[in-house]
């Protein structure tokens, strides 16, 4: 596995704090208004910061982002 862009070979966790908020909340099957509104920024917000997520683990789509997430031990459902 190659080093992830922008991490250090020290940082344990793959994501920032608020993409591992907004993947647990898109875990419990929230909308992406849902998680805007929980979290109180917009929709746009939460779709960059699940875009990065798939950027990062090079997956095509949220489901594929999750269960990558769950493999690596990143995301507990």
């Amino acid at each position: 596995m190659t080093p992830l862009k922008g991490t250090d070979h020290n940082s344990k966790f793959l994501l920032t704090h608020r993409e591992r908020e907004v993947f647990e909340l898109l875990v419990q099957d929230k909308t992406t208004r849902d998680i805007a509104g929980q979290l109180f920024i917009s929709e746009k917000t939460v779709r960059n910061h699940i875009s990065n997520v798939m950027q990062k683990l090079n997956v095509k789509g949220r489901s594929q982002a999750v269960v990558e997430l769950i493999k690596l031990g990143e995301l507990k459902i």
